[in-house]
């Protein structure tokens, strides 16, 4: 009878995120930072507004990335990084404790996909609400005329 070895598992920890999760918060703070530019861009001080919240994400996302640039340089980059799927199956170390990479990139991921995505179907909202609201004043001003027309 044949015997065959069992493929060794590599259960990875580390407390380093992947890349990939780096690039889809950068992905999702410019989609927040879109969806506010194109759907909130009315009113009196829209300027002023529209530059504010640029600056704050600005400074959201730059820091990290100061972070990060810093890092890189000041390590050995000879180190190849794991395909995300291998990444994601190991451990990633926490103060608490481990978490599987998944769930460690889940509770990154989805507050800020929750108020990229919120805030897009937010500003959906208050969109289509702005055109009823303008319909139904042209609506009321065009019977108005028809009606005082002698």
């Amino acid at each position: 009878m044949a015997t065959y070895p069992l493929p060794v598992q590599h259960n990875r920890r580390t407390n380093e995120l992947h890349p990939l999760v780096y690039r889809a918060m950068i992905g999702l703070t410019i989609w927040l930072v879109l969806s506010v530019w194109a759907l909130f861009s009315r009113g009196a001080y829209e300027g002023v507004t529209l530059s504010i919240i640029t600056l704050f994400f600005v400074v959201l996302v730059g820091i990290p990335v100061i972070l990060w640039l810093t890092w890189r340089r000041n390590t050995d980059l000879n180190d190849n990084v794991a395909p995300y799927r291998e990444w994601s199956s190991g451990s990633f170390e926490t103060w608490t404790g481990g978490i599987s990479g998944r769930e460690a990139s889940m509770q990154i991921l989805l507050p800020i996909a929750a108020v990229a995505f919120g805030m897009t179907i937010f500003g959906l909202v208050f969109l289509f609400a702005t055109w009823a609201r303008d319909a139904y004043t042209r609506k009321i001003c065009a019977y108005r005329r028809l009606i005082s027309s002698p």
